[in-house]
């Protein structure tokens, strides 16, 4: 379902939810609005940054499956004791222009835990809300 309906992120927790946004918006809103659907979820995404694994981490799902994952991401993975899988394993995520890294990456990099990633996340997606930006 991630690639034939082209999604960003597939959840399995009971019922499959897909969702289409690009980045960490997906994620960082299921975790503050429905928390419950990433409990024991079994996630697919096409690319996991270390941000993307924080929230997972946080929002405490059993298993993912990533097309490209990060370094940084598989670290924060395995200090949760989280299951990751993928086609492909890079040392770093890059930004879309492709010249540097994800914003989210690059202000998580320093982060020891999922927990000090969080605030870093929510702050870039208010910038990004009040900017306009899409998410």
């Amino acid at each position: 379902m991630l690639h034939s309906q082209e999604c960003s992120c597939v959840l399995r927790n009971g019922n499959i939810h897909t969702f289409q946004q690009r980045g960490v918006a997906d994620l960082y809103d299921l975790l503050m609005k429905h928390p419950l659907l990433l409990r024991g979820a079994e996630v697919a995404d096409k690319v996991v940054g270390k941000g993307v694994a924080a929230l997972m981490v946080l929002g405490g799902v059993k298993e993912v499956y990533a097309d490209v994952v990060s370094e940084p991401a598989c670290e924060m993975f395995r200090q949760a004791g989280i299951p990751v899988t993928y086609a492909q394993r890079v040392p770093a995520i890059r930004n879309r222009a492709g010249d540097g890294w994800c914003p989210v990456e690059t202000l998580c990099l320093d982060a020891a835990t999922a927990e000090e990633c969080l605030p870093l996340i929510r702050r870039f997606m208010e910038t990004r809300a009040s900017c306009g930006a899409e998410k």
